[in-house]
């Protein structure tokens, strides 16, 4: 039989409710008024046929158009990534039934290793809090025996598969634009491995406040770069030329976004760019999310001198992130390592 909504949905509403309760009529107080939605877009469309192509100006045309993107949006879809249909298909069917499972197994301390998270531990507005749960995996402990998946026996194996297959095109994608910019891109970037790089599952249950509630907090992502399939119930925001644009989901294609280290590596030519999600009213909304990250020992470094960085390790561009979380509410980044 399946489990009811409200149980296997995480207590959000309860568990925030002085934060709702403090806001003035939520259905018409967006978190963000100073930034309103002007447009849905679609991002640049890139064919990765011609990243593996032996033509070698067809080639070099693709590594130009990954590395514009980067540069002019910070994101960018990519089409015959190599990753297949049936593949991301039996990925959702899995994570649909592991976010299915009662709350109180989902929060069990063995299940997939004690990833699972929800809602902002640390929200004191709304501005700080994601309407959403996730399992936030890292590829090392996808295949530890002692990692329990719940109801499913298959998710490993499809987990696994998708690791594997998002890792092959995420360094293909960082040696492209590493090779841009005039770099050896073979084995670019270093030290990102199953040891160090992760998988997120995640689901954003309906909300009964939305609109104006954040599925995800505006942020930019820590990483290298991140890889990301969603459905199509849309959601996705980022920013553009100072305004926020809604993402139009395209089935065919997964989104690629550069990350904060990519940024920094390459000073300040390709972009990481601040993003969101809106919560959805009446639907869920599925995504997952690959992130391609080095060990917290791994200087970042610069592609050229001058940097326009201080040197600085992955360990402490995070630890400066936790610090500037809990004492602001929000990240700050990169500005922190600014020369």
């Amino acid at each position: 039989m399946p489990t009811p909504d409200n149980v296997c949905d995480p207590p959000l509403a309860e568990s925030y409710q002085a934060l709702f309760h403090g806001s003035k009529k939520i259905q018409q107080h967006p978190c963000d008024q100073d930034h309103e939605v002007i447009r849905e877009c679609e991002l640049p469309l890139i064919d990765l046929r011609g990243l593996r192509s032996h033509d070698g100006e067809e080639r070099r045309a693709c590594v130009e158009a990954i590395a514009e993107a980067s540069s002019e949006w910070g994101f960018f879809q990519v089409l015959n990534h190599g990753i297949s249909k049936e593949l991301l298909e039996e990925m959702r069917r899995e994570q649909m039934k592991l976010f299915r499972m009662p709350f109180e197994k989902k929060i069990s301390s063995r299940l997939l290793n004690d990833s699972y998270r929800w809602g902002t531990p640390t929200a004191t507005s709304l501005k700080q809090l994601s309407w959403s749960e996730a399992f936030h995996v890292p590829l090392a402990r996808i295949s530890e025996e002692n990692c329990c998946y719940g109801e499913s026996s298959y998710l490993r194996e499809v987990m696994e598969k998708l690791a594997g297959a998002m890792s092959e095109l995420a360094r293909m994608l960082a040696g492209a634009l590493a090779e841009n910019l005039g770099h050896n891109s073979h084995g670019f970037p270093e030290n990102c491995n199953k040891n160090t790089c992760f998988l997120r599952l995640n689901r954003y249950p309906p909300c009964p406040f939305s609109p104006g509630t954040f599925g995800l907090t505006p942020h930019t992502d820590s990483d290298f770069l991140t890889i990301l399939h969603q459905d199509q119930v849309g959601g996705l925001q980022l920013m553009k030329d100072s305004k926020w644009v809604a993402v139009k989901p395209n089935p065919d294609a997964l989104i690629v976004n550069i990350g904060d280290l990519f940024q920094a590596w390459s000073n300040d030519i390709y972009k990481s760019v601040e993003h969101k999600v809106m919560a959805n009213g009446k639907i869920e909304r599925y995504s997952i999310a690959y992130f391609l990250c080095p060990s917290y020992g791994s200087t970042i470094g610069s592609c050229k001198e001058p940097s326009l960085y201080k040197s600085f390790t992955f360990g402490e561009f995070r630890q400066q992130v936790q610090e500037d979380v809990k004492r602001f509410g929000q990240k700050l980044g990169l500005p922190r390592f600014l020369l």
